[in-house]
C-alpha cells in the first residue's frame, strides 16, 4: 500500500471513529505528515451523520484521454502558429519597412500555413466540440488530470510566449527598432497568445 493510501486509510478509520478533523490533523503532524498531505486525506472524506465516511472523488488519469487531449493541443498549437504565419506574411505585404523594403517572397509559406490550418482547424473544432461533449454528459470527467496537465502546458506556452513577446517589444524601443511592422506583428502573436491563455484558464479550477 503507498503512504498516501495509508494515510487516506487511516483518516477514514479515524473519521469512523468519531475522530474531529483537528484531533487528527494534530495528530498527523505530529506524526510528521505534511499541512498540503493532511488536507488532501482530510478533503478525501465527507463525514455525514449516521452513515460511515463517505469518499469524495478523486482525480484521474486515462490513456484514451490522453490521446484525445494530445491531439486536441496539439491541433490548437498548429492552428495558433499558422494563424501567426499567416498574419505577419499580411503584416508584410501591407506595411512597407523602410530598411527590407518590399522583400517578401513568403507566397509557399503562406500556402502551407493556409493548407495546415485546413487540416487543423477542423480537427481542434471537432476534438473541442467533443469534450465538451463529453464534459456536459459527464461532469466526472472533469476532474481529469490529464485534462489539468494538458491546460497547464498551453497555459504554460501561452504565458511564455506572451512574455518574451512583450519583452522582445521593449528591447526593439530601447534600441530604436520599433517600427510599425514591428509593433504590427508584435501585437498579433500578443493577440493569438491571450487568446489561447484566456480560452483555457478556467480549466486549473473545476
Amino acid at each position: 500500500m503507498k503512504p498516501s493510501d495509508q494515510l487516506s486509510e487511516f483518516v477514514r478509520e479515524a473519521l469512523a471513529q468519531g475522530g474531529e478533523p483537528a484531533q487528527i490533523a494534530q495528530a498527523l503532524t505530529h506524526a510528521g505528515w505534511s499541512a498540503p498531505e493532511i488536507a488532501e486525506a482530510l478533503h478525501g472524506w465527507e463525514v455525514s451523520p449516521g452513515l460511515p465516511p463517505v469518499p469524495r472523488p478523486r482525480p484521474y488519469a486515462s490513456a484514451q484521454e490522453a490521446l484525445l487531449y494530445g491531439l486536441l493541443f496539439l491541433s490548437l498549437g498548429m492552428v495558433a502558429w499558422h494563424v501567426c504565419d499567416l498574419g505577419m506574411g499580411l503584416i508584410d505585404r501591407l506595411i512597407a519597412d523602410p530598411a527590407e523594403g518590399w522583400t517578401y517572397g513568403g507566397s509557399s509559406s503562406a500556402r502551407w500555413s493556409i493548407a495546415s490550418l485546413i487540416g487543423f482547424a477542423p480537427l481542434f473544432l471537432f476534438l473541442n466540440r467533443k469534450v465538451a461533449r463529453m464534459s456536459m454528459g459527464d461532469a466526472g470527467r472533469r476532474r481529469s488530470l490529464v485534462r489539468k496537465w494538458f491546460a497547464s502546458m498551453t497555459l504554460l506556452v501561452a504565458s511564455l510566449v506572451f512574455l518574451g513577446d512583450g519583452i522582445y517589444a521593449v528591447y526593439a524601443f530601447l534600441n530604436g527598432e520599433l517600427t510599425a511592422r514591428f509593433a504590427a506583428k508584435a501585437v498579433l502573436v500578443a493577440g493569438v497568445a491571450a487568446l489561447v491563455f484566456a480560452y483555457y484558464r478556467d480549466e486549473l479550477n473545476d
